[in-house]
């Protein structure tokens, strides 16, 4: 039977996972452009390592999460 309270923190973790994602993808008009010989200000990296921050934090959740349900069942981690 599965638990409830797993399924709630699989959801929350996705959606987490999801706003965070989107997050960065909303960097990539002001990444895309730049010129390679551009320097980047400090507030834009700051920015970029907030978001980036955020999501490697996110995804990991999440990653760590599957691999426990994947546990409980009798699967092994990826």
């Amino acid at each position: 039977m599965a638990d409830p309270n797993e399924i709630a923190a699989l959801k929350a973790s996705f959606r987490g996972a999801v706003a965070t994602a989107e997050a960065l993808a909303a960097l990539g008009p002001s990444i895309e452009p730049l010129d390679a010989g551009a320097e980047i200000g400090a507030a834009d990296l700051e920015a970029i390592a907030r978001v980036t921050l955020a999501h490697a934090v996110a995804a990991q959740a999440l990653r760590g999460l599957v691999n426990t349900m994947r546990a409980r069942r009798g699967t092994p981690a990826a």
